[in-house]
């Protein structure tokens, strides 16, 4: 696998669902008590060779960290599922003798970013107007999604 083999214009979003969205805020909670936030994301991929297609699962779970112990803390969960179309898929993928499917690094970062900035932003909407309005996922290194999701 060649290391130009990467093509962007070859990768194209054909499906996308927020399979789960969820905001759980007490009713009492204070915003201006809100300190951070912790949070944590999964992020896992399936492959049909066959259509050319990627499956890319990613979820998120938020959670308010507030300067009383004793306040119920909000929390908001969502579920995102992204289907890519990868035309050159046979040049960036090998499928190994026992079925595993290994990838070229350039397109796992790839369909990384782009899942997991995607999310961002729909996290940031949906955010607007809550107590998780002041939440925005921080840029990471996408590689470490992929480094997570195969453990």
């Amino acid at each position: 696998m060649s290391a130009n083999i990467l093509q962007p214009e070859k990768i194209e979003i054909v499906d996308f669902k927020i399979i789960k969205g969820q905001i759980n805020s007490p009713f009492d909670f204070e915003k201006e008590k809100v300190a951070g936030h912790t949070f944590n994301v999964d992020f896992e991929l399936g492959f049909n060779l066959e259509d050319k297609l990627v499956k890319a699962d990613f979820s998120v779970h938020v959670e308010t960290k507030s300067n009383e112990d004793s306040i119920e803390e909000a929390v908001g969960n969502f579920s995102f599922v992204y289907v890519f179309y990868v035309d050159n898929i046979e040049e960036l993928t090998t499928l190994e003798k026992d079925e595993t499917i290994t990838i070229h690094p350039a397109l796992g970062n790839a369909l990384a970013s782009i899942t997991y900035s995607t999310s961002r932003g729909i996290l940031m909407t949906r955010f607007q107007g809550t107590v998780l309005s002041d939440f925005i996922l921080p840029v990471i290194n996408p590689n470490d999604l992929l480094e997570k999701g195969s453990k």
